[in-house]
């Protein structure tokens, strides 16, 4: 690495520490450097990641306290949000295989999914979803006039803008 990149690297690597720290101090209510354990995926979603639930659990486990439990540190959330972030790690899926996905759902190739029909697949198919990612899901997801899913739309709202 020559001299230009590591000064290169260095401000890269400065800017996010900012963006770290400005995502973890929304979540410091007391502020003094710590955040409850609960709030960690939210803010490693702020900052465009989006880890699968056991890849979350894994994050948790490197960074939550020993005592007590339940808290994380800044000091330690820090360098292991650095590596994720400089590791590219925890990438949105991109939304060609999104929507490849909702029309493997939709084998009539209508656009659209009735709410009955995503409540189904969300709930009994795979990983089901939790009651509460339900209602959040449907209350983003679904049009109140015609209680479909029109998951065109909905992929395109989804997907996070990589600029």
């Amino acid at each position: 690495m020559g001299f230009w990149e590591e000064d290169h690297r260095e401000i890269a690597v400065a800017e996010l520490h900012k963006k770290i720290k400005e995502a973890f101090e929304v979540f410091d209510h007391e502020v003094n450097n710590t955040v409850d354990v609960r709030e960690i995926g939210t803010i490693v979603r702020s900052l465009g990641c989006c880890p699968r639930e056991g890849e979350l659990h894994d994050l948790i486990a490197e960074v939550e306290e020993e005592e007590p439990t339940g808290y994380v540190r800044f000091e330690k959330f820090l360098p292991v949000m650095t590596n994720v972030l400089l590791e590219r790690r925890y990438r949105p899926i991109p939304e060609d295989i999104l929507l490849r996905a909702f029309e493997v759902l939709d084998p009539l190739k209508r656009g659209f999914l009735s709410k009955e029909e995503l409540i189904k697949y969300m709930t009994e198919e795979g990983e089901p979803f939790s009651q509460e990612e339900m209602e959040e899901m449907l209350s983003a997801a679904i049009d109140p006039e015609s209680n479909t899913i029109h998951y065109k739309d909905y992929v395109t709202m989804m997907v996070i803008d990589e600029n």
